[in-house]
């Protein structure tokens, strides 16, 4: 089984670390969609810490990534699970029933985040430290 999911992955931490994990044990070959350094600032009007190349980077050494790619687009994501001949997408359950349109063309996911864990806020955490 082909397993696909998505996420910008600024300032890896271990929830990432967790996400990808439980999405390989759904299949045997786990495809990342790399959101690029204009994807995020579209959806967080802030672009990433770590540029697109080496968020992809530390994604692709991560022991069970078998595949990156770059999202460029949210309205390509029908286009991205066909194009990697995905069986499952995987995504985290902040945005439980957001994919459910992809059901026709592949299972859909979403598992727990790891709590106490974000991304955002350990950036303002750093930011409030250093100011």
């Amino acid at each position: 089984m082909r397993v696909i999911t998505f996420g910008t992955f600024d300032v890896f931490h271990i929830g990432h670390v967790n996400i990808l994990e439980r999405a390989k044990e759904l299949g045997d070959y786990l495809i990342v969609g790399v959101s690029t350094d204009d994807l995020n600032f579209y959806k967080k009007q802030r672009y990433p810490i770590y540029n697109e190349r080496s968020r992809a980077q530390i994604v692709n050494a991560i022991h069970c990534v078998d595949e990156v790619f770059f999202e460029e687009s949210l309205e390509l994501k029908r286009e991205y699970i066909l194009e990697h001949k995905a069986d499952i997408l995987v995504m985290g359950d902040d945005w439980k029933g957001k994919f459910d349109e992809f059901c026709d063309i592949c299972q859909v996911v979403y598992l727990p985040r790891t709590a106490e864990v974000s991304t955002t806020e350990i950036i303002k955490t750093v930011r409030d430290n250093i100011e």
